[in-house]
């Protein structure tokens, strides 16, 4: 199977003196298989490399490989360096070395990284203007349903992380890959070992909370009552945000024109897969209809939250509208209805107030089709 990002790859290392791409998103959702299959199909001369190692190394590591891929013969050659944050400064010498051979040499480059914010820095610090992002997603309903005939309410239970799929009939075991192969290493690896977290305890214990309530919204103050440990607003906002940095949630502001109102509102909280809310949840099936419509709904958001544009909810009093999408100066109010019934003044109650919106409803019979148009769908 042949994900989008691949195809996106592939077609902008094809241009001529391309800038450096690189390929950033979350652990185990098969960054490092798509980007091999442009390596296989390179008709070039190419290089992989991983600074995946016991020892991590230093800069002398980049250039090793850079010099060897400069010399090889069979243009236009190709060099994919993978977790390249494990290398301390890693984009200053990646600038230091594409700038010298920028617009002369025939050198196509793509960085890998799992940690967001380790990578993100070292782009906007050293590499600006250098580089182009593509983004790689947790797999959605569409591709799951492609890939392992996954219904869609075994989605909204185990979708997202593909190797896990083969365990989803062993729910402890499931629980176990979740826990041990995704959700720690994010927190021991990816956020402890760039940023200093003096409560480890309580940092997991918002994680879970957060991923226990899928599309809620939730004020920090109601977290932080929720919470063996002690700590403060100001904390669990940080931690919030590391989560956000790390690919595990997407944290949605309430929709309003004035920017101001709008940062202070309590956020609501998107686990970016479904798998992330069960992994705590640990579910062989929906309890209730009030759950199912919390991760289905939560499903949809995290697909929005991949779609270019501004995603925000919206509510007033005991009115609440799912999400407002803002795209290509247009902006749209979506209710997701997952077969609840569900107060329909609400969006009602929006349009009358910002009537220039349009109205979208997406439920069980178009989210095939919304997840496969993705931006399309709103056009």
């Amino acid at each position: 199977m042949i994900r989008n990002f691949t195809k996106i790859l592939k077609k902008r290392l094809s241009e001529e003196y391309p800038l450096i791409q690189v390929v950033l998103g979350p652990r185990q959702v098969g960054k490092t298989y798509g980007v091999k299959q442009v390596y296989e199909e390179w008709e070039g001369s190419k290089i992989y490399e991983t600074a995946d190692l016991v020892s991590p190394p230093n800069e002398d590591w980049i250039l090793e490989h850079w010099k060897r891929a400069e010399n090889n013969t069979k243009a236009p050659s190709l060099l994919i360096l993978d977790e390249i944050q494990k290398i301390p400064n890693w984009s200053e010498a990646v600038k230091f070395l594409f700038d010298k051979i920028r617009g002369k040499k025939d050198l196509r480059v793509v960085l890998l990284g799992s940690a967001s914010m380790s990578i993100q820095e070292g782009l906007s610090e050293s590499l600006a203007g250098r580089f182009e992002l593509t983004k790689v997603y947790h797999w959605d309903f569409v591709e799951t349903l492609e890939f392992a005939k996954l219904d869609l309410e075994k989605y909204l239970l185990f979708g997202g992380y593909p190797e896990s799929y083969k365990y989803i009939k062993d729910l402890d075991r499931w629980q176990d890959f979740l826990q041990l192969s995704i959700i720690d290493p994010v927190i021991t690896r990816d956020i402890q070992g760039i940023r200093r977290i003096n409560k480890p305890a309580l940092f997991r214990q918002t994680l879970e909370l957060v991923l226990k309530n899928p599309a809620q919204e939730i004020s920090l103050q109601k977290i932080l009552g929720q919470l063996q440990d002690k700590g403060n607003v100001t904390t669990i906002a940080h931690y919030l945000n590391l989560f956000e940095g790390a690919f595990l949630i997407k944290q949605l502001q309430k929709y309003s024109k004035n920017t101001l109102r709008q940062k202070a509102s309590s956020p609501k909280i998107i686990p970016l897969c479904p798998a992330l809310s069960n992994a705590f949840l640990g579910l062989d099936s929906f309890p209730n209809l009030e759950m199912y419509g919390h991760i289905f709904e939560a499903s949809v958001g995290a697909k929005l939250a991949t779609l270019r544009g501004k995603l925000s909810y919206w509510r007033e009093g005991d009115y609440e509208l799912d999400f407002v999408y803002e795209n290509k100066q247009k902006t749209f109010g979506i209710e997701v209805k997952s077969g609840l019934r569900k107060k329909s003044s609400s969006l009602g109650k929006f349009l009358k107030k910002y009537p220039d919106v349009k109205p979208i409803a997406i439920n069980q019979d178009n989210i095939i089709e919304f997840f496969n148009k993705g931006e399309e769908f709103f056009s």
